[in-house]
């Protein structure tokens, strides 16, 4: 009889385990209702600005940036504009050059800083838009002054030259510690004396929309793709974004992390309009 009891308790885990891992991922809206990839897309095809928060190394985050850049390139056509964190504001003159075909893949390539993981990833985006006769914006600020601005404070960026100037947000960009993801930062810079954590990234996102809103003809879609954090709970880029465009129609996009998929973990409700919640055994692109 115990024998019997321990198989069929076996087999009510292995089903149930079956059950959880089925599935590399489910999408959820806000609230942690499942919805359909379908519903995701018709959404995004009403938004004036579509913002995809990322896992970086996530192959699902990848596919499906993918799949709503050609949905969205199918509605609006070349008035569709696509932003990228992973490319630098001093890198746009080389990433125009390259999306007119003034340069080619190899000259690209070696002088553009790209990230390890831009072939699996990015250059699939890139390319399509490419084909398509997109803008693509090189919307981050560039790496070192966000590292100077990390190590030594905003007062630091006040000596560099007017040049350097533009590539970034004015200095003077105000930043909310009351918004969860800075409040979060602030928190852990009490760990890493001397290092101004939640200042950078807020550095980052001010510089991310100053060049969307900057670039963005009044007619066009900005479709951007960037890490989760700096989009996730309509905070980060958006928030700037609203500041100045309280009336903007703007859909985001979150990838979350899970062992149990089946079920929208608290912490994650709301993150973004939708949710893209993924098996946490998920294979990394690097």
């Amino acid at each position: 009889m115990k024998l019997l009891i321990t198989i069929a308790l076996l087999f009510a885990y292995s089903l149930n385990f079956t059950a959880q891992n089925d599935r590399a991922f489910i999408i959820y809206n806000s609230k942690g209702k499942k919805v359909s990839y379908k519903k995701m897309q018709k959404s995004a095809l009403a938004q004036e600005y579509v913002f995809f928060g990322e896992y970086h190394d996530n192959p699902i985050s990848h596919w499906l940036e993918l799949e709503i850049l050609k949905a969205l390139c199918t509605q609006h056509g070349t008035k569709l504009q696509v932003g990228f964190e992973m490319f630098e504001q001093d890198q746009q003159m080389l990433l125009n050059d390259y999306m007119q075909g003034i340069v080619g893949d190899k000259f690209f390539k070696d002088s553009c800083r790209l990230w390890p993981n831009y072939k699996t990833d990015y250059q699939p985006l890139v390319m399509f838009a490419k084909e398509n006769k997109l803008f693509c914006l090189a919307s981050n600020v560039p790496r070192r002054y966000a590292s100077l601005l990390f190590k030594s404070g905003r007062p630091a960026l006040d000596s560099l030259s007017d040049l350097d100037k533009a590539y970034m947000s004015p200095l003077n960009f105000v930043i909310d510690t009351t918004l969860s993801q800075y409040a979060a930062l602030q928190e852990m810079e009490e760990h890493m004396e001397g290092s101004h954590l939640m200042e950078a990234q807020a550095f980052k996102d001010a510089t991310m929309s100053h060049f969307i809103m900057l670039n963005k003809k009044p007619d066009n879609v900005v479709y951007h793709v960037n890490g989760a954090y700096h989009s996730d709970f309509h905070q980060g880029i958006v928030w700037y974004i609203q500041q100045a465009q309280p009336e903007a129609k703007i859909m985001t996009i979150s990838t979350v992390s899970q062992a149990n998929i089946s079920k929208l973990d608290k912490e994650n409700l709301r993150k973004g309009d939708f949710i893209i919640c993924v098996n946490e055994n998920m294979t990394s692109t690097h």
